[in-house]
């Protein structure tokens, strides 16, 4: 691990902190900001299509890929974000594991709130089984909000009795909407990138009101995760987020879901992001990748 690098990446977050509320047009203009910023792997290629009736992102390695589906769902707390700020996670795991991917650019609130997002993802892969995609090439992946996106799209389909799919990666994701969490206040100060403020300004967006103590907003603490397939959640100690992480990993374990939970000493929020920059950041990305691939039955 480097100290200096971890030390470089704590202070660009810091500077790319807001200091307040801030609109929901300014927080989607600094978001796309800084995710523009982010390395995006050689050796793959785009194409806009569509997905569950959703615009989406279609991700493959140049040479075309391999069989198998990574459905990759971006983050930015369900408010702000789309398949192309998630461009350098979804094209370092396609370009790691030589599967394509299909991002979907799920409804966000303010003007669509929960349960919008579920809906627009559980949308995309139905339609990816509808179109005879089988359920054990399919695997689930996601960053922050798209992180929780992987849990609660799991327990969306389980309960619609849809076929799971073959695995779920979750980068630090969001999976506890009541904010109960012990890191949302002893990492207070620590995490570059979210305070408990924050987090809260862009949760009430999305819930509009609906009750935060239902498995779909807060799986990490009220959801019964039987029957889920295998499960890699990846997180840094230095987020107020941890605790959504660690409990989600405890209630798999109980559940008898085979789990792994990774997480990296003094890194931030989705440190996967800065492939180049952080050495953790490649090293974690492999780590999924191989996850992915030794999951994948097509």
């Amino acid at each position: 691990m480097s100290k200096e690098q971890r030390a470089r990446i704590d202070a660009m977050m810091r500077q790319s902190r807001p200091e307040g509320p801030r609109s929901v047009d300014e927080l989607r203009a600094g978001f796309e900001a800084l995710m523009a910023r982010m390395a995006v792997p050689d050796g793959i290629r785009t194409a806009r299509t569509a997905l569950g009736g959703r615009p989406a992102l279609r991700v493959e390695p140049d040479g075309g890929p391999r069989a198998g589906t990574i459905l990759y769902f971006h983050g930015g707390g369900f408010v702000f974000g789309s398949p192309e700020t998630a461009l350098s996670l979804t094209g370092h795991l396609v370009a790691r594991t030589g599967f394509g991917a299909y991002s979907p650019d799920y409804r966000l609130a303010p003007e669509h709130p929960y349960p919008a997002a579920i809906e627009d993802t559980l949308r995309a892969y139905r339609e990816l089984l509808d179109t005879g995609t089988d359920p054990s090439a399919i695997v689930f992946a996601g960053d922050s909000a798209g992180g929780g996106l992987t849990v609660t799209t799991c327990l969306a389909a389980r309960d619609a009795g849809l076929p799971l799919p073959a695995a779920v990666v979750a980068f630090s994701p969001g999976l506890d909407a009541t904010r109960t969490g012990a890191s949302m206040d002893t990492k207070e100060g620590i995490d570059p990138v979210f305070t408990r403020a924050g987090v809260e300004h862009t949760g009430a967006m999305y819930l509009a009101g609906a009750d935060p103590r239902h498995p779909l907003l807060s799986p990490a603490v009220l959801a019964d995760l039987s029957g889920f397939p295998p499960l890699l959640i990846q997180v840094g100690t230095n987020e107020i987020l941890l605790d959504d992480s660690t409990r989600l990993a405890a209630r798999a374990r109980e559940a008898g879901v085979d789990v792994v939970l990774d997480v990296t000493a003094d890194v931030p929020h989705v440190f996967q992001a800065f492939t180049g920059l952080l050495d953790e950041a490649d090293q974690a990305l492999d780590r999924a990748a191989l996850f992915l691939t030794q999951r994948i039955h097509a």
